[in-house]
């Protein structure tokens, strides 16, 4: 069995490399991450933030599209008062603002994860840039319990591949908060944070340091528990394979 995992950026998928051992691989200029379990192979890409890198591409050269099970991952914003800070959700659909599409997730995999400790709630809401401020949280709220920038395109993809898919997300700040600067202007070309465009803006807004510190605590925070919960539940679904079954190797 073929399992990927997708984050966005590195700092969101770090905490579980501590908990479990991933190799790094390259192939035609691809990096990826690659750790075994028993009959399973576990997979993770990064995105990107918006999904800017071409992950697409990347898993038809890594794995010719021969996936299982995908999961998209990383931290996501609730938009509902009820979903608190470091919370593990798990979403029956998603809702592809860019496409105007709602991706089911399996209900088997949604099971899993709140059997293993997550929050089921209805959707996550894509969206094609950072919600910056809680009173847009709130109106999003009337819709989708939490705000992300990935699930929807790799899910709609993952599923094209014919894979089981679920979106998984921790809570990294709330309903109620405002982010502290624009992370709109912060990512690079292919989605990565540029602490050089974080100086900047700290720069111009001095006054947001506290919350910066503030919000990259409870990310820290969020993020590690993420990691906690991924372990658990991976190696849960690992489990549940019949013992007929059996992995392929990766390409590499």
């Amino acid at each position: 069995m073929r399992i990927l995992v997708t984050f966005a950026v590195d700092a969101e998928f770090a905490p579980w490399r501590k908990l479990r051992e991933f190799e790094k691989f390259s192939r035609s200029g691809i990096h990826y991450f690659l750790s075994r379990f028993d009959r399973a192979e576990i997979g993770v890409l990064l995105t990107g933030v918006g999904c800017k890198k071409a992950w697409v591409e990347s898993t038809k050269v890594i794995w010719d599209c021969d996936v299982d099970l995908c999961i998209s991952s990383g931290l996501a914003g609730a938009l509902r008062k009820d979903h608190c800070l470091g919370e593990i959700l798990v979403a029956e659909k998603v809702l592809a603002s860019k496409w105007d599409k709602v991706i089911e997730c399996s209900p088997s995999l949604v099971e899993a994860a709140t059997s293993h400790g997550a929050k089921k709630v209805s959707s996550f809401y894509t969206a094609d840039r950072v919600i910056l401020d809680s009173k847009e949280k709130r109106k999003l709220g009337a819709v989708s319990d939490a705000v992300e920038m990935e699930s929807g395109e790799i899910l709609l993809e993952a599923a094209a591949f014919g894979a089981e898919v679920v979106a998984i997300r921790a809570i990294s700040d709330t309903a109620d908060e405002d982010l502290p600067i624009d992370f709109n202007k912060v990512t690079s070309e292919l989605g990565d944070v540029s602490v050089r465009r974080v100086l900047g803006e700290i720069a111009s807004a001095p006054s947001s340091i506290p919350s910066l510190v503030r919000f990259g605590r409870q990310s820290r925070t969020a993020a590690n528990g993420l990691a906690r919960f991924l372990e658990r539940y991976v190696l849960g679904l690992v489990r549940e394979i019949p013992a007929s079954a059996s992995a392929g190797a990766l390409t590499r």
